[in-house]
């Protein structure tokens, strides 16, 4: 969803898959069948979110939206987020262009880095600081869009990029809709401040609590933006908040202790460290990260006191999580994502009111 602040509207994102996730998680309990994309976007669009949302995992993000984009109207559709690195910065370009002619201007292209392990180990690249290079990737795809829509000769260089040939036969030409905005996912201050240089929205990890977008986001985003002279306004903060929710309190509480679970896996690994020590938990985030060092994976739940829990989750029934999450995120953010299952028309009728109160000026 997407926000200043809540202040000037809000926009309600869904990561997909609609009906196929387990109630107040976000990942499905059956693998998405990419066959039911278009439907499960129209749903969305239907119930009234403002945006559909794909990461990508185990699909080609971009073909998932391509299907979205066929099924609905007026729905905006983003990546939430796709890998840069393991993409030459004019592949990219191509797919974000390509998604913005058929969705008619409505796509957002999300970025993130991945790891250092996979981008060595999975997609066999060598590793460099990641601020500046996703700096000069930003920059890069963006000439390449400049040289599609204007004209001009590509002519980009920088430490890890060289790009100046593009001929007629590979130049797509130019679009109704070329500014694309580009988001970074970012949860250290170095690639905060890039977001704040360089895109147009920063996308947050579920474990960046209000404390940690006042300490940690908002101040590095001003930092960065400070660097280009830009207004720091115009950068929306994205949230994907870790959220508990369900119909009633019976069954919020085993949704809950999955949620504490999934917290606990974030408490181990060391690069989401920095949210926990800023409340205090960095003895319990370094034993968490013991725990799993040694395959004590199962016991990782038990480090997760309630306290952690109801900081860096939000858990409430149906009827009390879009106030909530209003009340965390509202002065903070811009756009945040929100999925409950939908199934029937009871359920459709529920999302409706939830994101209604997403909606609500602070």
């Amino acid at each position: 969803m997407g926000i200043n602040g809540f202040n000037r509207g809000v926009l309600v994102e869904s990561l997909l898959p609609l009906g196929k996730l387990d109630p107040g998680m976000r990942e499905p309990d059956t693998p998405l069948d990419i066959r039911e994309v278009a439907r499960l976007a129209a749903t969305a669009e239907e119930v009234g979110l403002d945006a559909v949302l794909v990461e990508e995992t185990k699909d080609d993000p971009f073909q998932l939206l391509a299907l979205a984009a066929t099924n609905t109207s007026h729905i905006q559709l983003g990546t939430s987020v796709a890998m840069a690195f393991p993409r030459s910065p004019t592949v990219t370009a191509m797919s974000a262009w390509s998604l913005q002619k058929l969705s008619g201007g409505r796509f957002v292209l999300g970025l993130g880095t991945q790891v250092r392990a996979h981008v060595t180990r999975r997609f066999g690249f060598d590793w460099s600081a990641p601020a500046p290079w996703m700096r000069d990737y930003v920059n890069a795809m963006r000439a390449v869009w400049r040289c599609w829509q204007t004209g001009e000769p590509l002519q980009f260089e920088s430490e890890h990029y060289n790009l100046n040939l593009m001929v007629p036969l590979f130049n797509p030409g130019p679009i109704d809709h070329p500014d694309i905005p580009v988001h970074v996912a970012a949860i250290g201050p170095n690639m905060c401040a890039v977001a704040g240089e360089v895109a147009d929205g920063v996308r947050l990890h579920p474990v960046c609590t209000p404390e940690f977008i006042d300490a940690e986001v908002l101040p590095n985003l001003a930092r960065g933006a400070a660097r280009t002279s830009r207004n720091v306004d115009d950068v929306e903060v994205c949230m994907k908040p870790l959220v508990g929710t369900a119909p009633d309190e019976a069954r919020l509480e085993p949704v809950a202790e999955t949620v504490r679970a999934r917290v606990g896996f974030y408490l181990s690994t060391p690069s989401y460290r920095r949210t926990f020590e800023l409340h205090g938990w960095g003895d319990i985030a370094r034993e968490a990260s013991e725990y799993t060092r040694s395959g004590r994976w199962e016991e990782l739940p038990g480090l997760v006191h309630d306290d952690m829990l109801h900081t860096v989750a939000t858990v409430g029934t149906y009827d009390e999580i879009g106030d909530k999450l209003v009340g965390r995120y509202g002065s903070r953010v811009d756009r945040i994502e929100f999925s409950i299952p939908v199934n029937d028309r009871s359920d459709g009728d529920r999302l409706s009111d939830i994101v209604a109160q997403l909606r609500k000026v602070s």
